[in-house]
C-alpha cells in the first residue's frame, strides 16, 4: 500500500527493552507497535473508548494479525506506523498496519476484528454510525469485505 494511502500515522522511538543484543527489535513487539497505533487511531477518530464500549456490552474481538517483515527496526530509530480501515463486513473490520522509518517501509500488517456481544462472544452487526465516522476519516473509502 502507498505511504500516501494512509490518513493517520502515530509516531513512537524504539525503546532499549524493545530489541535483542543486536539491537535489532524483539518480532513480538511489531504486534505492540501495531496496538499502540491503533488506539491512538480509534482515539482520534472519536468513536467510543474500550471502556464504553464494554458499559455497552459489545466490544470488538481481535481475530486475526499479520505481520510481514521486509526490513528490521533497531534501538533508537523513530517509526511512524500508519493505520488504514481497508474494509467492513457485516460483523467484522479489517485495518491494514504499516511501519516506515523515514521513507522506508519496514512491516506491513492486517489486524482483524469482530465487533461481538460480550456476554455471549457472538458477533453483532457494525455500528452503521462508526462505519459512517471511519469512512469520513480515511482518504480511501474502506471496501466491503
Amino acid at each position: 500500500m502507498a505511504r500516501e494511502d494512509f490518513s493517520f500515522f502515530h509516531s513512537l522511538r524504539v525503546r532499549w527493552a524493545e530489541v535483542d543484543m543486536q539491537g535489532i527489535v524483539f518480532n513480538g513487539h511489531y504486534l505492540t507497535y501495531f496496538d499502540v497505533a491503533f488506539t491512538e487511531y480509534w482515539r482520534e477518530t472519536g468513536l467510543p473508548s474500550v471502556l464504553q464500549q464494554a458499559a455497552d456490552g459489545k466490544e470488538m474481538f481481535a481475530r486475526k494479525a499479520t505481520i510481514e517483515y521486509q526490513a528490521p527496526a533497531r534501538f533508537d530509530d523513530v517509526l511512524e506506523i500508519g493505520v488504514r480501515c481497508a474494509g467492513f463486513g457485516r460483523t467484522s473490520v479489517r485495518f491494514v498496519v504499516e511501519i516506515h522509518r523515514g521513507e522506508e517501509h519496514l512491516i506491513s500488517g492486517e489486524l482483524v476484528y469482530v465487533y461481538a456481544a460480550t456476554s455471549i462472544r457472538k458477533g453483532v452487526p457494525w455500528p452503521d454510525a462508526w462505519r459512517e465516522t471511519i469512512t469520513r476519516f480515511e482518504k480511501l473509502a474502506p471496501e466491503a469485505l
